[in-house]
Order: C-alpha cells, then structure tokens, then sequence
C-alpha cells in the first residue's frame, strides 16, 4: 500500500503538520465503501490480533485474517437467508468481537443496519426494529430476544440471529439461528460482492428527540469514511498498539474509533467498568477512546490514594502537585496553549518561559516520586487517549497533563458521525475542544438571527463537512431544522472560537443536557413529572457536563406553608423574615429539604421509561419565580434556559462543588 493522499475534499483545511502524520499511516484513498478496507488489513495485518475479549470463557482472540474470513461467512449467511442490498437489520447487542462481526457482515452484504443496546427500554427498541422497517433481528441472545418477542409478530420479521451460542427454538417463526449456524451456512454459500456508493446509506443510529421519540440519524459509507481516512490527523497508532474499549460500541464516538483503529492494525481489548482498573494495568493501553468520568473516576481513585498516605507525604504531594501546576499553566502561556492568556505579549511569554525553568526541578521532583506511579494505574504505556461525549472538568484535564498523560478532548455529536474537532498532540489546548478536523468547517452565528460573529463572540455553533449526516430517517421535518439548504449542521451548542481556531463550548442552546457519562437527558419530561408535585411551582433541570442532573426549584409557598402547619414546623414572624423572602418557612432547613427530595425521587421514578439518570441529585429551591417579567420566560411562558442558567450560574456551580 502506497502512503495515504486524502480526496480533495478533505484536504480544504489540512496542515502541513497533519499532512505529514498521515503519510505514516495505511493507505484507504481509494475506498468508497466501509466493508472494502477489511479485506486490505487483513493481507497487511493477518496474524497480528485484532479482537480479543479476555473476559468471556474460554477468552476470544480474533486475528485480522479470522477476522475478514468470519465477516464474510456473516454476510454470505446473510444473503443465503435471503437479504437483499438494502434491506435494513436491527442489531441490538452489546459490547463483544461478535457485534463488529455483525456490523460489517451487514453492510458486506449490503444491508443497512438499525443499531441500539440490548439493554434500551423495550418500547425504544421495538420502536427502532418498527420505524427502520427491518426485516432481519440480530439480537444477542435468547433473554434480548424474550424481550422482545411478544411484539415482533406485528412487525415484518423474516429472520432472527442470535449472537450467541444458545440453541435457537425450536420450529420458531420467523426462523432463529444462532451465530455458529449463520457461519456456517455463510461458509458453504458464495459472497455475493455488492457494488455501493459513497453516499449509499451504510447504518442509522438512533437518538433521542424533544418529543421523546427517537430519530434515526443516516450516517453513509462516506460520513463514516470520512473518519476513517481523517482521525489520523489527531492520532498516529501503529500495528499492533492496545486499545481499551469500554464505550458501547454501537454508539458513533466509539463506531467511529474502532473504523480507523482496526484500519491500522490495532488490537482492542474489551473492558468493562467492573475490570477497566485491573484491565488497564495487565494489558497496558497504547490508547483508549472513553467520557469525562473514566477520566473522573481514575482522578478520584488516585486522590483516595493520596489522602491515605501519612500526613508527611501529603504535605509532599501537595506542595509538588502545586508546583507543577504552575509549571504547565506557565508552559502553556510560553506556547500559546492558555485559554486564559491568548493575547500574552511578548513580554509575558517571555516571563512565562522563564517561570518553566524556575518550576521544572520541582516537577521533574514530582514526576520521579509521584507521578510515574501514577501513571502505573493507566498501565504506563499511554500515548494518548481521547476524551468526547462531554466537556472534560478544568481541574481533570490540568490533572492528567501535570502526571503526563494526555489527553485529547474531541467534539461532535451522532449526526456528525460523530468527530468535527479534536485537540492534537502539538497543539492541545486545554480548555477547548481543539480545532476542526480536515474537511471540516466550523461557524459561530447570532442564536436568534443566524447572521455570524467575531471571532472570540460566544454564539451557536454551526458545522459542515463530509461527516455531516444524510439526514434523520424518514423525517424531511427534523432533518430540515437542523440542516439549512447550504448544509450547515446546527449542533444546538453554544460556543466561541480562538484566534488560531480552537473551539471553546459554553453551553448548549438546545434543551438536552449531556452527563460525563455521556447519556443525554430530555429535561422535559421529567421536569413534566416533577410539576405533579404540589410544591414544586416551577421547575428547569440543570447538570450539563455534571455526574448527575441538578434542579432549580420555585416552590409553591402556599402549600409549602401548609405542609409545615400539618407538620407543626416553626413559623417565622413576618418581622423576622429574611430580606427578600416571600415565605415564613425556612426553606433551607432540613424538614424542607426533605421534603422535595422525597418529591423528587418519587415522581421521577414513577415517571413511565425511568432510568437511573434520571435521579435528580442536587437542588436549590429559589423564591423568584421565572417570567416575562424578569426576562427568564418566552412570551409564550417557556422557560429561557441559557438566560436562568447565565442568572444562576453561581448558583449552580455551588449546587455541583459543595
């Protein structure tokens, strides 16, 4: 294989820094479709382990060449069965060697598939196997498949795989095989090689809406392409490096990591959070693509460490940890790289690089006593990983760089399929999201008029390139919304860029809010729920970027009274009310507090479709209600979140620090 040469259209923005690192990776320049480049890696990358799941019994190891061979048995076994290029096929599965198996034995038989959990809610995953009209059910196992079965008969079902080796019941209609047998008929059928496009439909992917109603998000051969021949511009693995994964595999942050992964010869690992801290320290990681609370729960694992020393030693570790704090933050002014400093003048980037000097002993000090133990956590082989799915906490980010670990912080969403930004190796501004990868265009518009802004002005964050979705699934309406006729993408954030392009995200103009886990969460519904609560008089759900959902409450202080009478609480005098206060009730005190929490937790759970996430954690209950009046509602009494939350924000931030 020759050294990569992008097509064109990915070269409109590309350095001559990123066009050096690609021209050390594997060449797919030619390649149209997604199931042509495993037939290419299998004869550069045979023998070397592609798959390999340590936690199955007996453990899996799949090499490239088993890999492609088993890829292409799926496929033929597909057609043999009777799917035609086309055909749409629920995959609804989980994290295994099996699911990419399936996922690119599909779209080798020219099938397009509907992917999602097997552990989403039924209704959700009836809905997707309904709405993507598919004729195929690719389940896990018998227990997805229980699930799901009393529904499928009103559905046009003609087959069913399970990724399994469970025996398939018996004179079953439709019929069920398991994946030994689809193989094996696969193996005694000829590939039929279908012929498809670049902008051929490859899968759709299922997110949620306003309405709660998933849209299937149509992501081409092209879109996913694009990051395949592209995410070399971020990092440079080579044959054979280890990669963790832990993220679901049918979600498009991780998809899209493991395309350009495997198209290098890689080796992934798959872990789970009941293993990841022994995973990372037996199989030592080159890479790892994971959200905002790995990197969160490593943070605090090593701080519950530290706080177990003796007293002596944390001094120790306090006072290094501080010093090389300032040692980056002056490194980082000297390059360029400080969000809080883009315009430092010559003079203080010159102080700035003298400081490095002043504070290096103490962080080569802290390196040799402290951080590369640290660093044995992770394995100590890292050479970077790759955090999305949420904004990376300052106080993380700063965290890992100080102990030499670093981390990429990356941006998209499933529509984008899903990377637009990411921050390169020699150019990592902490803070931001990084700059936009080739082919990709980033523009900051007026929310309201859409008219755009300086650089530097915070606004909403439009984005084009060819990893732009096709569109949302039979849904010319949705899809219009957020793609005007010039292409440009509204990804509902908000945001500003730097002069030398770096994207810095402020918030999120559009009402979902994103945890670090990265599950998004519709606030509508629940804040629907918690309105059935005769104290709770207004309600708006914060928590983006948060470990949980916090909320911000106007109570309603009649029957908040009430209650306190029922309860024979103590009433203030209206004389001695606090400035401000509307109430004689105090509602900081713990009978009140109690009260809304146990409010909260029971009209969240009782909500139809409740998930764990769901829980609203901290709250604040707050005396003024929203309104036109005072700016924090639409006149059609909708709640102007981004105005509460700019109103609120001390507030909140205390909600999620305390």
């Amino acid at each position: 294989m020759t050294n990569i040469q992008p097509a064109p259209s990915y070269l409109s923005n590309i350095t001559k820094r990123e066009s050096q690192e690609l021209q050390r990776l594997v060449d797919y320049s030619n390649v149209v479709s997604l199931p042509e480049i495993w037939p290419l890696a299998a004869q550069r990358f045979g023998d070397v382990v592609a798959l390999h799941n340590p936690h199955t019994t007996p453990e899996v190891k799949i090499t490239y060449a088993q890999l492609v061979e088993q890829i292409q048995q799926f496929a033929a076994g597909l057609q043999a069965s009777g799917v035609q290029a086309g055909d749409r096929i629920s995959l609804i599965a989980d994290n295994s060697p099996r699911w990419f198996i399936a996922d690119q034995g599909m779209m080798t038989a020219g099938a397009v598939n509907a992917v999602r959990s097997s552990q989403a809610e039924r209704e959700e995953l009836l809905f997707i196997v309904a709405n993507s009209g598919s004729t195929v059910l690719v389940v896990q196992d018998l227990s997805t498949l229980d699930k799901l079965r009393e529904r499928l008969d009103d559905l046009p079902i003609q087959l069913i795989v399970l990724l399994s080796d469970e025996t398939p019941p018996a004179a079953a209609t439709p019929k069920v095989v398991n994946f030994p047998q689809l193989l094996e008929i696969g193996a005694n059928h000829t590939l039929v090689r279908v012929p498809q496009k670049a902008d051929t439909l490859a899968t759709l992917i299922y997110t949620s809406g306003t309405t709660g109603k998933p849209k299937g998000v149509m992501l081409s051969h092209s879109n996913l392409l694009h990051q395949v021949k592209t995410l070399g511009t971020i990092i440079q693995p080579q044959a054979g490096d280890i990669v963790l994964s832990i993220l679901p595999s049918w979600h498009s942050y991780e998809r899209s990591g493991e395309y350009f992964l495997f198209s290098q010869g890689c080796t992934q690992i798959y872990t789970n959070l009941r293993y990841v801290k022994q995973d990372l320290k037996e199989f030592k990681p080159h890479y790892m693509i994971a959200v905002p609370r790995l990197w969160e729960s490593i943070y605090e694992g090593v701080q519950k460490q530290f706080r177990e020393q003796p007293a002596s030693k944390q001094r120790l570790i306090k006072f290094l940890l501080g010093m090389s704090e300032k040692y980056v933050k002056a490194r980082s002014i000297a390059h360029g790289l400080n969000l809080n400093h883009l315009h430092a003048s010559g003079l203080e980037r010159l102080t700035a690089n003298i400081l490095t000097f002043v504070f290096l002993p103490f962080h080569a000090l802290g390196e040799r006593l402290v951080y590369a133990k640290v660093r044995e956590a992770t394995g100590g082989r890292i050479k970077q990983v790759v955090s999305g799915g949420g904004a990376l906490p300052r106080h993380i980010d700063n965290f890992f760089e100080i102990i030499n670990v670093e981390i990429l912080q990356g941006y998209g969403l499933t529509e984008t399929s899903p990377v637009t930004n990411a921050r390169r190796p020699w150019h990592n501004m902490r803070g931001s999201s990084g700059q936009p990868i080739a082919g990709t265009q980033v523009k900051i518009v007026d929310p309201e008029t859409k008219t755009p802004l300086p650089m530097g002005q915070r606004g909403l964050v439009l984005l084009k390139g060819p990893q732009i979705m096709q569109g949302y699934y039979q849904n010319p309406e949705a899809t219009a919304k957020v793609i005007d006729p010039e292409g440009w993408f509204n990804s509902g954030d908000l945001g500003w860029v730097t002069p030398h392009n770096d994207l810095v995200l402020t918030g999120r103009a559009k009402d979902t809010i994103v945890l670090t886990n990265g599950e998004n969460i519709e606030p509508q519904p629940i804040e629907d729920a918690c309105l059935r609560s005769p104290y709770v008089d207004q309600i708006m759900l914060v928590g983006q970027d948060q470990r949980s959902l916090g909320a911000l409450i106007v109570p309603n202080i009649e029957a908040v009274e009430k209650w306190a009478e029922s309860q024979n609480l103590q009433l203030r005098p209206s004389e001695e009310k606090p400035s401000g206060s509307s109430t004689s009730v105090d509602l900081e005190s713990k009978m009140i507090q109690d009260l809304f929490r146990q409010e909260l937790n029971r009209e969240v759970q009782n909500r139809p479709g409740y998930r764990p996430d769901d829980r609203i954690g901290p709250f604040r209950l707050i005396q003024e209600p929203f309104s036109m009046e005072n700016g924090l509602m639409t006149q059609t009494l909708k709640i102007r979140r981004h105005v509460v939350a700019e109103r609120y924000h001390d507030t909140i931030d205390g909600m999620f620090t305390r």
